[in-house]
């Protein structure tokens, strides 16, 4: 089964930046999609940016323009440049990773971000 492992969440000021990774177990090439998701304290989960082969992504609305999704298939890794955080980013981010061989739906266990003054 693919393993992904997240880093990079931290607590920092509004307006402040972080750069998450999550780092996968097997070739992200095999991976056909890739994203991240985050949850609040008494929220759902819910999706913040992905990628699929080819290199298209996609944001949430709360997101654009202050988030950047991208990965480094050398080093079998996702990130997720952010900026501009506010409050309202605080969560635990989640990565995700969909693949056909081998065939699943795969999740890390999460990393947390705290915005905070």
């Amino acid at each position: 089964q693919v393993q992904l492992v997240e880093s990079g969440g931290d607590l920092v000021q509004p307006g402040g930046f972080l750069r998450l990774s999550c780092a996968a177990s097997e070739s992200i090439r095999s991976i056909y999609a890739m994203g991240w998701y985050r949850q609040a304290p008494g929220k759902q989960r819910e999706f913040v940016a992905s990628t699929i082969t080819g290199g298209r992504t996609s944001y949430a609305d709360s997101v654009k323009a202050r988030f950047t999704i991208y990965k480094d298939n050398a080093k079998n890794t996702l990130f997720l440049q952010m900026n501009s955080l506010t409050s309202e980013d605080t969560a635990v981010y989640y990565c995700n990773a969909r693949s056909l061989v081998p065939k699943g739906e795969f999740w890390g266990r999460g990393t947390q971000v705290t915005v905070s003054s």
